[in-house]
């Protein structure tokens, strides 16, 4: 079982698609062991982009990221971050395949409606800037055994 850490930026808030988005990943089969909206305050945005900081790019991803409510979810499954990052499609929206979130919602390459982590290591060091340990919740559903073999978690 993975966790992964999936933000529902800005444009995706506005334009009220956060509710289409969380369906298609609870159907998909994925459980949120944490959900809240919030706003990403520049320091927020450092902390979770630091390794961008220092990049051109760096400042309008910070302006847009920061211009409205996000919801931050904490995304439990089997191999939760690649098959959330398939699920996604690709950063520029327009280059993305009908079926993924952003193939189907986007046209942009800077407001592309939803982030999630690259790797197991950045999931857990961005849920951990989101999240207290205390605001996630592990649940066991009766839905699993439909879902997927005891086999292919762990």
């Amino acid at each position: 079982m993975e966790r992964t850490l999936i933000l529902l930026k800005p444009d995706a808030v506005e334009r009220r698609l956060c509710g289409r988005i969380m369906a298609r990943i609870e159907d998909r089969g994925f459980k949120f062991a944490g959900v809240k909206m919030l706003k990403v305050t520049p320091e927020l945005s450092r902390q979770h982009y630091a390794e961008h900081v220092s990049k051109p790019f760096y400042p309008l991803l910070e302006s847009f990221i920061t211009s409205g409510p996000i919801i931050a979810l904490c995304v439990e499954g089997p191999e939760a971050v690649r098959v959330m990052r398939d699920m996604m499609g690709k950063t520029n929206c327009r280059d993305s395949a009908p079926g993924t979130i952003r193939g189907d919602f986007g046209l942009s390459r800077q407001m592309n409606l939803i982030h999630g982590s690259d790797s197991i290591e950045s999931a857990a060091r961005e849920i951990a800037i989101y999240f207290k340990p205390e605001e996630l919740i592990a649940t066991t559903s009766a839905l699993e055994p439909w879902l997927y073999a005891s086999d292919e978690v762990k």
